[in-house]
C-alpha cells in the first residue's frame, strides 16, 4: 500500500513551481503545471543526475546536465541522451493541501 505524503499547501505552491521530497530510496519532484499537480522520480535516466533545477517549459522538464527532456505528466523521455522514462506517482489535493502517493 502506498504512503500518502504531504507536499505543500496549495496557497504556497505556485504555478510553474516544483517541490522535492525524499521517500525511502526515491527522490521525487512534484510540479504544479497550470494548477494541476504531477509527481515524477527526480532522476535523469541518462546519467542519474537530478531533474530539478532544470528548465521547466509547460509539461516538460529539461535535465540541467545534458538537456534530456521528460514529460512531467507521463514521465516519458522525450529527447536524447535519455531514452528511458521516469516513474510517475499519483498526486491528490485534499483540503487545499497537495499530497503524493509513494510505495
Amino acid at each position: 500500500m502506498a504512503d500518502k505524503v504531504f507536499v505543500d499547501d496549495v496557497s504556497e505552491f505556485g504555478k510553474g513551481e516544483y517541490r522535492t521530497l525524499y521517500k525511502g530510496n526515491t527522490d521525487i519532484a512534484v510540479f504544479n503545471v497550470a494548477g494541476e499537480y504531477y509527481a515524477i522520480e527526480d532522476v535523469c535516466t541518462h546519467d542519474g543526475g537530478v531533474l530539478t533545477g532544470g528548465e521547466v517549459d509547460g509539461e516538460e522538464v529539461e535535465c540541467p546536465r545534458h538537456q534530456a527532456r521528460f514529460n512531467i505528466k507521463t514521465g516519458e523521455a522525450l529527447t536524447p541522451p535519455a531514452f528511458e522514462g521516469v516513474e510517475t506517482f499519483k498526486t491528490e489535493v485534499e483540503d487545499e493541501k497537495v499530497y503524493v502517493y509513494v510505495n
